[in-house]
């Protein structure tokens, strides 16, 4: 079954019958299947959360028809949030290529898009740990939300920064950073074309991702945002 572009039943499969081992193997499969599901979607936030509990969810199922013992469930779905965390921060990143491509040409984050823009990069890491929250409450028993298959990655990642995390403050910082030197220098755009840029933020980051994935399997470095057109 596809749902919000991943493929449930594969992943199910995959956790379900994994061995103690084959963590690496499983993160790297959460990470290809959440981004290539990302890619497949304008980049908003309600999207990504979908994609990101679709996928919780998936594992959480799938440990759940496992014969290994506790401690290894809980460090096969380690690697699965790891391997979420990863797409996720290739996400922010795309999202910061783009806003780092406008502001450069001299848009203003106060304009309303890329304000909500900010935000929900600063939300992303929320979003990963709601995901993982919901697959835990769906997999425990009634009254202990947060002792299902779960419970234990949760907790251990909560307090630490994630991948995803780390580099949405260093968007915000940096982001911030070329503003005022944007201000100082003198840079702004026209209404019509500021406008432009902004209408077509989504699609925007979207092929920012889709570009930066297809340099990364070629062994190459991320590729630059696309620049926006002038009206």
């Amino acid at each position: 079954m596809i749902k919000h572009g991943i493929d449930q039943e594969a992943l199910i499969k995959q956790f379900s019958q994994a061995t103690a081992q084959q963590g690496e193997t499983l993160r790297k499969a959460v990470n290809a299947a959440t981004l290539k599901a990302l890619q497949a979607r304008e980049l908003t936030l309600t999207n990504i959360k979908q994609v990101l509990n679709t996928v919780a969810k998936a594992a959480s199922t799938g440990v759940g028809g496992s014969t290994l013992g506790a401690v290894d469930v809980e460090a096969l779905l380690a690697k699965a949030f790891a391997g979420m965390d990863g797409a996720l921060m290739q996400a922010v990143q795309a999202n910061r290529n783009a806003l780092q491509q406008m502001v450069d040409q001299g848009a203003s984050l106060r304009e309303t898009q890329l304000k909500k823009a900010l935000s929900d990069i600063e939300k992303m890491e929320d979003a990963l740990f709601d995901a993982v929250r919901k697959a835990a409450a769906a997999g425990a028993a009634p009254g202990a939300a947060l002792q299902g298959p779960w419970g234990s990655v949760l907790g251990a990642s909560q307090g630490k920064a994630t991948s995803t995390g780390a580099l949405a403050s260093n968007t915000v910082e940096q982001l911030m950073e070329r503003v005022q030197k944007s201000l100082r220098d003198g840079r702004a755009l026209g209404l019509q074309a500021s406008q432009a840029m902004l209408d077509s933020y989504s699609t925007l980051v979207s092929g920012v991702l889709i570009g930066m994935s297809a340099a990364l399997e070629q062994g190459g470095a991320a590729a630059p945002a696309p620049r926006a057109r002038r009206g």
